[in-house]
């Protein structure tokens, strides 16, 4: 009897071990058929480019996740990189006719929108046409849609033209009531990513700073969209003030934000008179993920230009949240700098920069290898929506640096944070410390007590050598004298178009213009481009990636409007003491 029921056991445990292995071949095998089928690079005649103006916008396309097959084609972002390619393959496809953009909620940096702009005004000059509906359009798609020849707005919608905002959090009040002090360390009057967790409002320093960016920006958007809707930037800036704020919808007519109001259905005829089709034809749709790899930019040659994309926060060990995006890590960075500087195939690089800084440390030993990247041969770097502190330290060693007008940048400056939990530990939770030591300093950091005058001093020091290193760098780098880099440093964050003019910057543009720049400066006029480093598909990490997207999930669905908050804390229990980036969260809305 014992034997039998040992057998049932066993075929029960093989049989259900046999289905989960079974689930997963079945998952991995629907969302490989369904990647192949989204991404088959078959245009059809007469075909409408339609893009989804939702989610956000991020830097690359990644090779996507198993939960993808659950999301029944909705666009949750728009990889910045396959929206150019793509851009510029409609322009020249005699398949696709035209542009369809549905607006909506999309969040995104100014900078990447702009990109995303300029690339969508380079197919209009194919002599195609865009097309612009929405329910609603967000600041971010608006800016977008003005492109448009004709911009349809539902007749219930509204378009967000209110102007722009930064509304940074104050956790100094929460940590006193946990007992908790943050020890700071710091090198520039507008180093201002301390502020949150020592005060409870703006420095005046910061409040000038962040009065400057906003500005900037807006001036730019609103100068754009000015020239797109053939408007004046006064009447624009007007309108932002009050009159478009839950508006009715004939007041973004009369206004000329819209040229009519229409529904979804007047839309799709309208589409149709545009390719000459009947009533009752049907309507031919394409993706941007489509037409990104439906045909090669020009023919594949031996002379490469390399673009390495360098995203998120730079550390020396990992994300420091759940799935807090892309980092650039030390290893994996340095690594893969080093294979292009040995590839005899590759004749410049284009470094693609979009970072609020992170671990001072880690930028210094990135910056190293970039230097010898450059003795190799030229290197490019292409500012994408931030390139501030340690995103700045890593590029200004280049031989011309490319940022979008509307960039973040500068923020040349070091701090320390080192957390005093002191007050939690002994008198909220009643420990006690002692300690045995053999010198002075045995114990410098050690729990349970602030740092003494002493260790005050050597931290600061730390910081100061830190903050001339960075200074030294940039001077070197930029041909400039260190009192002319520390008259625009101290910390303070420009925008692209002010970087330009302080001499921060060489040129304003995209990463094409880089790539140009690149070919110019290697001396190559036909070339191919490539893409590093090479996304891994989604199925490398599997289970791994399932995992953090299905916690991640769960915690912003259980702590809301909170869970930015959260994720702070986490980051910051784990990044390194010392850090050149900007504030945690820039804010601007």
């Amino acid at each position: 009897m014992k034997q039998f029921l040992k057998y049932v056991l066993a075929t029960m445990v093989g049989i259900i071990l046999s289905s989960i292995l079974f689930f997963v071949i079945c998952i991995v095998s629907i969302a490989g058929m369904i990647a192949s089928e989204g991404a088959s690079g078959k245009i059809e005649e007469n075909s409408i480019l339609r893009i989804r103006l939702q989610g956000e916008i991020v830097e690359r396309a990644d090779g996507g996740s198993v939960l993808d097959i659950f999301r029944s084609g909705e666009d949750t972002s728009i990889p910045l990189d396959e929206a150019l390619d793509a851009l510029r393959k409609a322009a020249r496809n005699d398949r696709v006719k035209g542009i369809y953009m549905e607006g909506g909620m999309l969040v995104a940096n100014p900078a990447e929108l702009q990109e995303l702009r300029q690339g969508l005004l380079e197919f209009k000059e194919s002599g195609k046409w865009i097309v612009a509906y929405g329910d609603n359009f967000s600041r971010s798609a608006y800016y977008l849609c003005s492109v448009a020849d004709e911009i349809c707005l539902n007749p219930s919608g509204v378009i967000d033209w209110r102007g722009m905002s930064s509304q940074p959090i104050f956790y100094t009040g929460l940590m006193k009531k946990l007992g908790i002090r943050m020890q700071v360390f710091r090198v520039g009057t507008y180093k201002s990513a301390v502020e949150p967790f020592t005060g409870t409002e703006m420095s005046e320093a910061n409040r000038q700073q962040v009065k400057s960016i906003l500005q900037s920006i807006w001036d730019g958007m609103q100068a754009d969209v000015a020239r797109s809707r053939g408007l004046e930037v006064e009447t624009l800036d007007t309108l932002a003030d009050s009159q478009t704020v839950l508006a009715d919808a004939d007041a973004y007519v009369n206004a000329r934000l819209a040229d009519r109001l229409c529904y979804l259905s007047d839309v799709k005829y309208a589409l149709k008179q545009r390719l000459g089709f009947a009533e009752d034809d049907d309507l031919t749709f394409t993706t941007l993920a489509n037409v990104a790899v439906s045909d090669q930019l020009g023919d594949k040659t031996d002379e490469e230009i390399a673009v390495y994309y360098a995203y998120g926060e730079i550390s020396d060990t990992g994300s420091y949240g759940f799935s807090q995006g892309h980092d650039i890590t030390t290893k994996e960075t340095l690594a893969d700098l080093q294979k292009l500087r040995e590839d005899d195939d590759v004749k410049a690089v284009v470094i693609r920069v979009n970072s609020p800084g992170g671990s001072a440390f880690a930028s210094e030993q990135i910056w190293h290898e970039i230097q010898l990247l450059r003795a190799s041969k030229p290197v490019v770097i292409s500012m994408g929506g931030m390139a501030a502190s340690g995103g700045y330290y890593i590029s200004c060693g280049a031989n011309k640096i490319i940022a979008e007008p509307m960039t973040l940048t500068g923020s040349i400056g070091i701090f320390g944070m080192i957390p005093d939990a002191s007050e939690l530990l002994t008198q909220k939770m009643g420990l006690s410390f002692d300690v045995v030591k053999t010198n002075a300093m045995s114990d410098f950091g050690a729990m349970g007590r602030p740092f003494s005058a002493g260790e005050q001093a050597k931290m600061q020091a730390y910081v100061n050598r830190g903050y001339e290193l960075f200074i030294s760098r940039v001077a070197g780098g930029r041909g400039m004298e260190k009192d002319s880099v520390k008259a625009v440093a101290e910390g303070r964050v420009w925008t692209g178009e002010q970087a330009f003019r302080l001499g921060l910057v060489d040129q304003l543009g995209g990463i094409n213009d880089a790539i140009e720049a690149a070919a110019g400066l290697a001396g190559v006029e036909r070339y191919t481009i490539g893409r590093y480093p090479v996304p891994e598909p989604w199925y490398a990490s599997l289970f791994s990636s399932v995992t953090d997207d299905y916690m991640e999930e769960r915690m912003r669905a259980a702590l809301g409007e909170y869970y930015p908050a959260f994720a702070l804390i986490r980051r910051i229990g784990k990044m390194e003491p010392i850090q050149a980036r900007l504030p945690f969260d820039p804010n601007i809305r």
